[in-house]
């Protein structure tokens, strides 16, 4: 037996081992789902690998859990809801253009047979208008007139004089609203499209924004609290053996560096949310087409602080391209009058 015989065996070995991992487990096939859930395990594991040092060295805070058992339990509750969130985010729709227009196709079906049977005679039971609508009949009207009904949707939230190629993606052949961008990571259409995160392996759109922010929110509000409990046992037992110090004071760095991040990230989404822009309107300004000429303090879909609160947190609509008189208004000074008059509100 030689070198090579020894080298074709274990190669061999690893290639069924790899085999017999995706036929168990198909969403690892695929080289970006793996890696995605190679992040979501190292986070995971970094999360409990800071909780565990924490009850493993600190006796203290063993003691004060029997006698005060709420400042844990919140601790763990703040944890636990935490990944959760995380977690829930990672499997949420962003709002993928083509499921809202099949949602909306189907909604106008509904409609359209609903208003047509209601202006013909029907059979009715008890008073109750009984409607029946075939399959193949139904899945016509999807695909035929439904689609005129999205695109004059979509149509009109552009100026006039615009083309069907300026709003058509090149790469899914949907028509995209305003702010709605392709992400060539999960292949689709995402209305307003934020970015694609890596950690969670999805896209941040116009349906988990609000999500990802108090995840952030809630992930800042967790570190800030662990890292108290660090700081507190290494004061209160500096003089203990050393190796437990060393351990707790490099986590505790590692801590706060990804605590600023997390403070800058956070700060960062909320000026977003506050000015009604998203992550790649602001870093790719020059490169789309709307917001080409549009002076960089003009934010176009800003309708004021409150307004853009309310419509991150509890509206989901598409937002036309504002005109060229919009534009004009929202590029005027402050003066004192507008700030009496709450003009940026």
């Amino acid at each position: 037996m030689t070198v090579v015989d020894i080298c074709r065996r274990s190669s061999s070995l690893s290639n069924q081992t790899m085999d017999l991992c995706f036929r168990s487990f198909p969403c690892l096939s695929d080289p970006a789902q793996r890696s995605s859930s190679c992040l979501k395990l190292v986070l995971l594991l970094t999360h409990l690998i800071y909780a565990g040092v924490l009850f493993l060295f600190d006796g203290d805070l063993v003691e004060k859990t029997k006698k005060e058992p709420w400042f844990t339990a919140l601790y763990l509750l703040l944890f636990v809801v935490t990944l959760g969130q995380y977690y829930a985010i990672s499997i949420s729709n962003p709002g993928y253009v083509l499921d809202v227009m099949k949602n909306l196709n189907k909604r106008n079906v509904v409609h359209t047979k609903t208003s047509e049977a209601s202006n013909q005679p029907a059979s009715s039971k008890n008073g109750s208008i009984v409607i029946s609508i075939e399959g193949s009949q139904s899945e016509k009207g999807v695909a035929g007139s439904n689609a005129t009904y999205w695109s004059k949707l979509v149509s009109g939230l552009y100026p006039p004089g615009s083309t069907i190629r300026t709003w058509t993606c090149t790469y899914c052949n949907v028509e995209q609203p305003p702010r709605a961008k392709h992400c060539h990571d999960c292949d689709k259409c995402v209305l307003q499209f934020d970015h694609h995160c890596v950690w969670l392996g999805n896209c941040i759109g116009q349906g988990n924004h609000c999500q990802f922010w108090w995840y952030l929110c809630e992930e800042t509000a967790v570190c800030i609290w662990t890292g108290f409990l660090y700081i507190s046992h290494l004061t209160a037992h500096i003089t203990m053996v050393w190796w437990q110090d060393a351990i707790m004071i490099l986590l505790l760095i590692a801590l706060s560096i990804s605590l600023i991040f997390l403070l800058l990230l956070l700060l960062f989404h909320s000026y977003l949310i506050l000015t009604n822009q998203t992550t790649y309107e602001l870093v790719r300004r020059r490169r789309i087409s709307y917001l080409r000429g549009i002076p960089e303090r003009v934010h176009p879909f800003s309708e004021g602080v409150c307004r853009n609160i309310y419509s991150f947190c509890c509206s989901y609509r598409f937002e036309p391209i504002p005109t060229p008189q919009e534009i004009e208004e929202k590029s005027r000074q402050y003066t004192c009058s507008d700030v009496v008059t709450c003009r940026c509100c």
